[in-house]
């Protein structure tokens, strides 16, 4: 069972996102907050395995909170939401840990499909808003692209085209076809990936492949 908790200064819009889960069998609202603060606080109450995360709340936004929940040891799965296509901070909510980004109109199934690929470990890389804003919000000048190339220096050359597979938002399965191997060494390249560049997820992995300009 997965275990969801809605976050949203909108009583109105936390209703609709519990409708939409509700039924699926495999998922569980396990509480509800208004803004950042009780996100935090109800994250250690309820221990949910996935935040649905509004970005612009009142008293704690959606970032801060992000930020505080990412330090601690074991924290939940974030997806951000929003009304704003691209929204100013998404960015550096993802590069905080947050692994996925909807708009608030998204369609239920879609809705409910990112909640279990979060829950099951993986990013969401592929929604074209995601896209654009690593794309929007990841500018940078070429000596830090330089400083972010020398960052995957750590890496195996192969281990080095699985990681760029992974920042164009293809699955294990599709990276393995697309490399030749298995999706048991796919999975194991990218576990030591991630722990070499000292990553808990594949958003912040894409993200470091973009602002290294390797996508």
């Amino acid at each position: 069972m997965i275990r969801v908790l809605l976050v949203d200064d909108e009583t109105l819009v936390r209703t609709g996102l519990r409708l939409i889960l509700n039924p699926a069998e495999d998922v569980e609202v396990v509480g509800e907050a208004g803004d950042g603060r009780e996100a935090v606080d109800a994250v250690a109450r309820h221990r949910p395995d996935v935040v649905l995360m509004d970005v612009r709340m009142p008293t704690m936004d959606g970032l801060a909170a992000s930020e505080e929940l990412q330090r601690r040891a074991d924290p939940p799965k974030i997806i951000m939401l929003t009304t704003f296509a691209l929204d100013d901070y998404v960015h550096r909510a993802l590069r905080a840990g947050a692994v996925g980004f909807l708009l608030k109109d998204t369609e239920p199934r879609d809705l409910l499909g990112a909640v279990r690929t979060v829950a099951a470990g993986s990013a969401m890389l592929s929604p074209t808003v995601t896209k654009r804003l690593l794309t929007t919000f990841a500018e940078t000048e070429q000596s830090e692209v330089e400083k972010f190339r020398r960052r995957l220096d750590v890496l195996t050359a192969r281990e080095h085209d699985v990681i760029r597979a992974v920042a164009r938002g293809l699955s294990n399965a599709e990276i393995a076809r697309e490399l030749f191997m298995s999706e048991a060494t796919v999975k194991a390249h990218v576990s030591r990936s991630l722990s070499k560049l000292g990553f808990r997820n594949r958003v912040q992995a894409a993200i470091l492949v973009h602002d290294a300009g390797l996508d």
